[in-house]
């Protein structure tokens, strides 16, 4: 299924449509961590597979639904024997670009994962949703990718509005509130991971939605799941990766332009969250194979 391979970092060759790769996926193998650019989104057909996202591992069930966003580490397992499941790559940043889709954008890290048994009726819809966009992809009708996408959008908005829904976020506000502080909130969110290099401190974040610094910190948690430190140095970590992978970019200058103060600080933190040193990360994206005439080669599967 990894076509292209350069030390962790996959290439997604798109074929039929642009930014949008699927695999009906039957195989019994298993794919080492890697990262790519596109969202992945894996869901079981018949049988157990298995996924981890960085440092967290799930055993997905038949219709359980993972969300992997761009430049997550992540590998893959299948069970023994005979299995299917749906894996869909998308170039998310070229296919949605609304401000409603930048909003959800940033709760899907480091990633989003639909029971089935938690509400059936919601995995349903959108079970239904990509069993279409699958039917569309690889079948022949006209239109094939206008529906596609209608498909796809049908699918964010159901998860959208159950991600944002402000009942849910903010049970303990007033009906006539809850709204708006979770447009708030995903405003905040943006800021966070536009300014995440910047030096943000939680009193400056609290006074942009005029609360206090500990009312903003406890409903910041209630609608991102996470502390606002956490969120952000998410965001931080997410950037230092990019800039990992950039040429002629030291440890130390990709730890500063990424809003670390110090390399110290910079090391032990990436290898809380990615289980690596940076140095190690790096080295994983620059190993190369070569062949003996010395010119490198990518690792095609």
């Amino acid at each position: 299924m990894i076509e292209v391979l350069n030390g962790t970092q996959e290439t997604v060759i798109y074929r039929n449509l642009e930014g949008i790769r699927l695999y009906h996926n039957r195989q019994n193998e298993d794919y080492p961590i890697h990262w790519h650019l596109a969202m992945e989104i894996i869901m079981p057909y018949q049988k157990k597979y298995s996924a981890t996202v960085g440092k967290t591992s799930f055993a997905l069930d038949e219709e359980d639904i993972l969300l992997i966003p761009p430049g997550q580490l992540h590998s893959l397992s299948a069970p023994p024997g005979k299995g299917e499941r749906l894996i869909a790559l998308l170039d998310f940043s070229s296919m949605f670009r609304s401000s409603d889709m930048n909003s959800l954008f940033p709760l899907l890290h480091p990633y989003m994962l639909v029971r089935r048994s938690d509400d059936p009726e919601f995995s349903g819809a959108l079970c239904a949703c990509l069993s279409e966009v699958e039917r569309e992809y690889f079948g022949n009708e006209p239109l094939a990718e206008t529906s596609i996408y209608s498909h796809l959008l049908r699918f964010f908005t159901l998860l959208g509005r159950r991600t944002l829904n402000a009942t849910v976020k903010f049970p303990d506000i007033m009906p006539g509130k809850q709204h708006e502080y979770a447009e708030k909130f995903m405003t905040i969110c943006n800021y966070i991971s536009d300014h995440c290099a910047e030096n943000l401190t939680v009193e400056a974040l609290a006074e942009k939605t005029g609360f206090s610094k500990f009312h903003f910190s406890r409903l910041f948690k209630q609608f991102t799941g996470m502390t606002c430190y956490n969120y952000l140095i998410s965001k931080r970590i997410s950037c230092a990766e990019k800039l990992l992978i950039t040429p002629n970019l030291s440890v130390t200058e990709a730890a500063l332009q990424s809003g670390f103060n110090s390399l110290s600080t910079f090391n032990r933190i990436f290898k809380s969250v990615k289980g690596c040193t940076p140095s190690e990360y790096r080295q994983l994206n620059n190993r190369r194979f070569k062949s003996p005439s010395g010119m490198e080669l990518h690792m095609l599967e």
